[in-house]
């Protein structure tokens, strides 16, 4: 858990005499629009966009106040909305971090929506009784807020300040949202005695980025000697003297930032959107030693084993000791146990869809309640690894839609998930978590796919970076007899297996569902289809794929012989979309997993017939083995076709610099998959 930091209070006042990053000209004034805002004529070219954000424009400064620094933080935002669906930009959430007896703290907050009546901006405040206070978790609480009587045409805007005693809880600074933004500038004030790691991330260039110093005098009470932050002055009775100090100012803003996209096969939008994060490195003040307060692994490990929700429990599996013996003497190699064991944790506990790494309170109790969040369940499978004498440690990772994992930076806040790590003889790595039933031991659940773990030991030094990376693919196959008669209708039998990732959501599917609904949702896309048949197989052996037989009937439109028919029947069995919609993308596709596709259809032509025309045999490679694509029609025999399309994407992800070959790959498959076989009556 995140503690406070608490620099030593000896100064009683403060005077920045030269903040020039707050001297310069300010992009917004709360209250001061623009009418021309009100009229539609500006954002005639935002007609795609349900809002726009006119100007968001943050200061954040370190200021000494009451006897101690503090961040400073305040902010001007002016966003219209154009459409019903922007109306969501219209609520405000404000986090406010809190520890002890200490807590961020708002002020100044204020509100209007303006609204053209007959010509005039008509302003509605915000009122007090429309501002809530929400827990959101255990250490932090937000502030939420709605503007009032928006409508398709308003211009709403707010402002506030945010006090902090946490100086390692320095806000990150977002430039690009879900909507267009016009301007957007955030600046920063930073005493020389606070190092601070930035980092910038995103695809779009910034249109403003200065850094400068300026000077700022502190007025310092002594008494008796001055120890207090290590601004020591030559007085050892009281005294009030001058100290001057370096600060420097940032600039950053960016303009005409387009919205963010949402993209398929991607992580969180929070790894790509452009913004500036900041990390707390270290302190230097004058005559003291520079102390280093940026986290690093050894505190990471130290923190979280001392930890009665996390290192605490690890121990605690004792109530499980004579089931877990008797795994002991029944499985002797380690692999077998561990899959047993995982199995006695899945059937005891239930995982509630919870994340995080810490646990919601002793293990025991989750256990008796047959349910808990993701540490509770894999907390309790380390714990009972180890009570069954298996070297078991905590692998701490970040999930796919809370974001990717900074290497560099060892920051804890930046997980939220616990799995289990088990060490082989061979010198592989068994990444176990028993909060998935339906994947087989060994296999992370597919949100836990997202760049590599940090194995957490005992002793630091044999910490390290594990990779998430899977073997385990999506695999889906399709074996199809299909049978034509001379008036047109098909008939079917089908055999699918759903392998991998893919027999997870589909077991996961036919659960919800059940069979008979599962079944109809298979025929929904075929209009035409009765589905006279359909079995299930391996349902609950989750070591093999999911099996599906079914039958199927097509009726004919017309009921008289047909002389020539033009078929596509992959197109009754495949997409018909392009999932790469755009003409470029700024970041990775991530499909988690590799892939495979393969669809095998052998086609029985009605007596009399024969196959006249057939599309060519294709094979079509991604660069560098990124996939290949098969695709070949033959006729096998007289009166039977063969038709075969593999698709085959060897890595999990690719690189927005493959995205374009990637997009045509898809283009070109689809375009031959819907070629046509053109059959005819014999002469």
């Amino acid at each position: 858990m995140k503690q406070p930091l608490r620099l030593p209070a000896a100064l009683a006042a403060v005077l920045f005499s030269a903040l020039s990053a707050h001297a310069q000209i300010e992009p917004i004034k709360f209250g001061k629009i623009d009418p021309k805002d009100l009229t539609a004529a500006p954002f005639v070219g935002d007609s795609a966009a349900a809002a726009v954000v006119l100007c968001d424009y943050g200061k954040t400064s370190i200021q000494y106040v009451a006897n101690d620094f503090q961040l400073i933080s305040e902010r001007v935002t002016r966003i219209k909305i154009l459409k019903k669906a922007g109306f969501e930009n219209a609520t405000v959430q404000v986090p406010l971090y809190h520890h002890d007896t200490r807590a961020e703290k708002i002020t100044g907050l204020r509100g209007t929506t303006y609204n053209l009546v007959g010509g005039k901006a008509v302003p509605t405040k915000l009122d007090a009784g429309n501002i809530f206070l929400e827990e959101l978790t255990p250490n932090v609480r937000v502030r939420k807020f709605t503007l009032p009587d928006v409508r398709e045409g308003s211009v709403v805007e707010y402002t506030y300040t945010v006090t902090s005693d946490f100086f390692f809880n320095f806000q990150d600074w977002t430039f690009q949202r879900d909507i267009p933004v016009r301007w957007s500038e955030f600046r920063a004030s930073i005493p020389e005695y606070f190092h601070y790691k930035m980092l910038m991330q995103g695809y779009h260039g910034l249109a403003v980025q200065t850094e400068n110093e300026a000077a700022a005098q502190y007025a310092i009470h002594t008494a008796g000697g001055f120890t207090g932050n290590g601004l020591n002055t030559t007085h050892e009775s009281a005294n009030t003297d001058v100290v001057t100090s370096r600060v420097t100012n940032y600039h950053w803003a960016m303009k005409d930032v387009p919205a963010f996209r949402d993209e398929p096969y991607m992580t969180t939008s929070d790894d790509y959107v452009d913004r500036i994060s900041f990390q707390l490195a270290g302190l230097k003040f004058p005559d003291q030693p520079y102390q280093n307060v940026a986290g690093n692994w050894a505190k990471i490990d130290m923190e979280l084993l001392s930890s009665d929700n996390f290192g605490g429990q690890l121990g605690h599996a004792g109530f499980l000791k004579e089931q877990l013996k008797a795994l002991v003497i029944k499985y002797p190699e380690v692999a077998t146990r561990t899959a047993a064991v995982r199995h006695l944790v899945m059937s005891a506990v239930r995982y509630d869809g919870a994340n995080g790494y810490y646990s919601s309170g002793p293990l025991r109790r989750a256990f008796d309640a047959h349910h808990g969040n993701a540490a509770d369940v894999n907390l309790l499978l380390i714990a009972a690894l180890r009570e069954a004498e298996i070297p078991a440690n905590p692998l701490l990772l970040s999930t796919r839609d809370h974001g990717r994992v900074n290497e560099s930076q060892p920051l804890l806040d930046r997980f939220n998930y616990v799995a289990a790590h088990v060490g082989l003889a061979d010198g592989k790595d068994l990444l176990v978590d028993a909060t998935e039933p339906l994947l087989p031991c060994g296999v992370l659940p597919e949100r836990c796919l997202n760049g590599a773990g940090r194995l957490i030991m005992k002793n630091s030094a044999e910490g390290r970076w594990i990779s998430l990376a899977t073997n385990h693919r999506y695999i889906h196959y399709q074996q199809i007899n299909l049978t034509l008669d001379a008036q047109g209708a098909l008939s079917g039998k089908v055999h699918e297996e759903r392998g991998g990732y893919a027999a997870v959501d589909a077991r996961r599917e036919l659960a919800s569902l059940g069979e008979k609904k599962y079944a109809s949702e298979l025929a929904r896309p075929h209009s035409s289809w009765t589905m006279p048949k359909f079995a299930v197989a391996e349902r609950d052996n989750v070591d093999k794929p999911l099996a599906l037989d079914y039958e199927f009937t097509q009726a004919a439109e017309n009921s008289a012989a047909v002389g020539t028919f033009y078929l596509s029947p992959l197109r009754e069995f495949i997409s018909e979309q392009n999932p790469f919609r755009h003409d470029d993308r700024l970041f990775p596709v991530d499909f988690g997993a590799p892939k495979e596709d393969t669809r095998m259809i052998t086609l029985t032509l009605p007596a009399g017939y024969e196959l006249a025309e057939m599309p060519k045999p294709t094979v079509m490679d991604l660069p560098d083995g990124g996939g290949r694509f098969l695709f070949s029609v033959a006729a096998v025999s007289p009166g039977v076709v063969q038709l075969t399309s593999r698709l085959n994407l060897r890595k999990p992800s690719y690189a927005a610099a493959e995205y374009a070959n990637l997009r045509e790959f898809y283009r070109l498959m689809l375009e031959k998959q819907g070629e046509k076989l053109v059959i005819k009556k014999k002469a």
